[in-house]
């Protein structure tokens, strides 16, 4: 029997999900939890997907550990814990053409692609529902790039170290990209609050007109009671 379970690694932690899926079984679970926190100890703060091949007569188990999920790997390159969640708009990160390699080499044994450059188009391609940035780019103009012949020296020599200096420039552009978000985000605000104090006015301008028409129709009857 296969149990699939996705679990941040190395710290698998019992609970009613885990509980649900592994008490009808009849396994220990204490020891599920110990021995996969131990087979994944090197993916810490991941999510990464795990199979338990589970024997039913015996209840004896056996662990398959996946490389965490592509959009996990990019979180985790970035040093960030949530992609962002208007890719179009805002931008989580910038990632150079090395990191993007190394990615694609962490997961291509688990890709269909065939070679590493469609490997690395595949990670591009996740940096697009994300909103992250390639090489201060947005991913689909480097994915035309990579077809043109761009990188075709990184990719073919499967460089996955990134200078310092090239990682302090992609942050500094990346940060001036952050900077315009914010100021953005700030000037849409203002003018959603404005928008809806605008409203609020209009309404209680059209509750004090219509109060006054009350008012006015009330005293006009006191004058003229024969016409009530």
């Amino acid at each position: 029997m296969i149990i699939k379970l996705l679990v941040e690694g190395g710290k698998m932690t019992p609970g009613p999900a885990i509980a649900q899926k592994l008490g009808p079984i009849g396994v220990n679970i204490g020891k599920v939890i110990q021995d996969v926190n131990q087979a994944t100890e090197g993916f810490k703060g991941l999510k990464v997907p795990v199979e338990l091949d589970v024997d039913a007569s015996t209840k004896e188990f056996k662990i398959k550990v996946s490389s965490p999920p592509v959009s996990e790997l990019i979180k985790k390159e970035l040093g960030i814990e949530k992609a962002s969640g208007e890719q179009k708009k805002l931008k989580a990160g910038n990632l150079s053409i090395e990191q993007i390699i190394k990615i694609a080499k962490t997961k291509h044994k688990n890709m269909l692609d065939r070679n590493l450059k469609s490997a690395v188009k595949s990670v591009i391609g996740s940096c697009v529902s994300l909103g992250v940035l390639v090489e201060n780019e947005e991913p689909v103009k480097v994915e035309e790039q990579i077809v043109s012949g761009k990188y075709e020296k990184e990719i073919l020599e499967g460089k996955t170290e990134t200078s310092q200096e090239k990682l302090d420039k992609l942050k500094e552009y990346f940060e001036q990209i952050r900077t315009k978000q914010e100021e953005i985000i700030k000037k849409e605000q203002e003018e959603k609050e404005a928008e809806e104090e605008a409203k609020k006015a209009e309404t209680e301008k059209a509750k004090k007109e219509k109060n006054l028409k009350i008012r006015k129709k009330r005293q006009k009857k006191k004058k003229n009671p024969k016409n009530n």
